[in-house]
């Protein structure tokens, strides 16, 4: 592959993560997702801010926003795993939100869905102990940015391109949460609705 698909493969990767689905469900919504909650225009902010009927949706479609592009990079002679980091980017970069965006984690989701599902089948199993035990879904997913890169190297420990790719997401994540991080530690960090009204129904 020569150089100039090396640069095309990221950019287009980046074009398509770079849709704000959650952002335009807020516009259907007659709001600015950016400016209720978290600010963020991921899964997590748009279930608390417009409920689950959006945010699943969303989650869907900021999936495929990954998995789209990488699965048509081998048949457009494009590197995989630069797509999947461009998509990735795209999604927390956008453009069309003068490049504020979403955390990735979604995105992350639908590349490793093709390119290397056994570290995303371990990674999502470990990232619901995580949730069903906390509440908190940036734990989970800062849990799930630092098992990939290892699951990674333990289920594909001969492929340097997806180590790298695992681990450049894994960190591209942990970076998005750094805010989260620091509520966490302040004990500010809110749980997820649905685990109080499973697990603590008498908070409202």
């Amino acid at each position: 592959m020569n150089v100039f698909w090396l640069i095309i493969s990221p950019l287009f990767g980046f074009a398509c993560g770079s849709i704000p689905f959650g952002h335009l469900a807020g516009i259907i919504n007659k709001i600015d997702i950016r400016k209720k909650g978290s600010g963020n225009i991921g899964f997590t902010n748009v279930a608390r801010t417009i409920g689950l009927i959006w945010a699943i949706p969303v989650l869907i479609l900021d999936i495929a926003k990954g998995m789209v592009p990488v699965a048509f990079a081998r048949h457009l002679n494009l590197s995989s795993a630069l797509v999947g980091l461009g998509a990735i980017t795209g999604h927390i970069f956008t453009p069309w939100l003068k490049f504020q965006g979403g955390k990735g984690v979604a995105t992350t989701i639908g590349v490793t869905a093709l390119l290397c599902p056994k570290s995303l089948f371990a990674g999502i199993a470990i990232y619901l102990i995580v949730l069903l035990i906390s509440g908190f879904i940036s734990l989970s997913s800062l849990v799930f940015a630092l098992t990939l890169p290892i699951l990674t190297w333990l289920f594909y420990p001969n492929n340097l391109a997806l180590l790298v790719f695992t681990a450049g997401a894994g960190i591209i994540i942990i970076i998005r949460h750094i805010a989260n991080i620091r509520r966490l530690l302040n004990k500010t960090e809110p749980r997820f609705g649905l685990w109080l009204k499973i697990f603590r129904p008498e908070v409202r």
